[in-house]
């Protein structure tokens, strides 16, 4: 494993931290599960075209994932910050940029890192 291209530890380790929210939010069923891998495939397809994109990976697929989700699911993840009014979903900060966390807009506040969401 150690000889794998940067591209490749990159895709791995988005991939990574992306199941480990949806597990720790017990949503890492089998769909979803190919719902990661498709998007880990586009943004392959993605960073082969601009490789200086690769460190914006984790939260591409991330994003990916969370647009797909909605589309099938629902909003993911849920705030776990804010009580009153309608639930929503946590945003990525940046949306395109390093070092990805999970943020709530209304609140203002970082949540969690991607991959670092809690149960």
């Amino acid at each position: 494993m150690d000889d794998m291209n940067p591209l490749e530890q990159a895709l791995h380790a988005a991939r990574a931290l992306v199941l480990a929210d949806l597990a720790a939010r017990d949503v890492a069923d089998a769909g979803v599960v190919s719902m990661v891998e498709d998007a880990v495939t586009h943004r392959r397809w993605w960073v082969e075209q601009w490789p200086e994109g690769v460190e914006y990976v984790a939260g591409l697929v991330a994003q990916d994932v969370q647009d797909a989700l909605l589309e099938r699911h629902g909003r993911w993840p849920l705030c776990p910050v804010c009580d009153a009014g309608d639930p929503h979903a946590l945003d990525v900060d940046p949306e395109l940029g390093p070092d990805p966390h999970w943020v709530c807009a209304k609140a203002g506040v970082i949540v969690a890192p991607v991959g670092g969401l809690t149960p």
